[in-house]
């Protein structure tokens, strides 16, 4: 990775920080119940930068939660490794599906952007759900991941709207696009 990929991935992942310390400490739905839309960086990072940008970027957008919900939280280590490794996932699945299907290089491909948000973030699910079954039991880790579950497709769901909205805008993506034009530095 150059220098530009990883400065991207670093900004994404301050990025994803920043809209999770928002979520947490000013939109709990209950006690340690919040929206979190940080993994909109790691979409971003992937739709745009492919999947290596997507995933390094999940890595750090997951730091934070990972520390919040890991050491500070009931996960222990075990949620500082684990929490940076899911939002990983998706970001490196959104980049290997935004290569593969070719998104912002076809006309319309902003209406795949939703479906294929749902389809970036099923790795990370999966492992969600390995992850509460190996932490907590399969019993009380599969209750516990259903309500995780539901409350992360209905933020899915938002980012999804809000990543058809980012494709579709010229400016936006002509912008991020820009980030990883190669620029030829040879002098004639």
């Amino acid at each position: 990775m150059d220098a530009k990929r990883i400065s991207f991935a670093l900004m994404m992942g301050t990025l994803g920080s920043a809209l999770f310390a928002v979520s947490f400490y000013a939109g709990p739905i209950a006690p340690g119940i919040a929206l979190d839309f940080s993994l909109i960086a790691a979409f971003i990072a992937g739709f745009y930068g492919g999947p290596t940008v997507g995933f390094v970027s999940g890595l750090f957008v997951g730091i934070l939660p990972g520390i919040m919900f890991g050491p500070l939280g009931t996960g222990g280590v075990l949620g500082l490794v684990g929490l940076p490794f899911g939002k990983a996932l998706s970001g490196l699945t959104a980049g290997l599906i935004a290569k593969g299907l070719k998104l912002g290089q076809k006309t319309r491909s902003s209406l795949l952007v939703i479906p294929s948000t749902f389809l970036a973030y099923v790795p990370e699910s999966i492992f969600t759900y390995a992850y509460f079954v190996l932490l907590l039991g399969f019993e009380v880790g599969a209750s516990v991941f259903l309500t995780v579950l539901t409350k992360a497709l209905i933020e899915v769901a938002i980012m999804s709207i809000i990543m058809a909205a980012l494709m579709r805008n010229r400016g936006f993506s002509d912008f991020v696009r820009a980030h990883f034009t190669k620029v030829n530095t040879k002098e004639n």
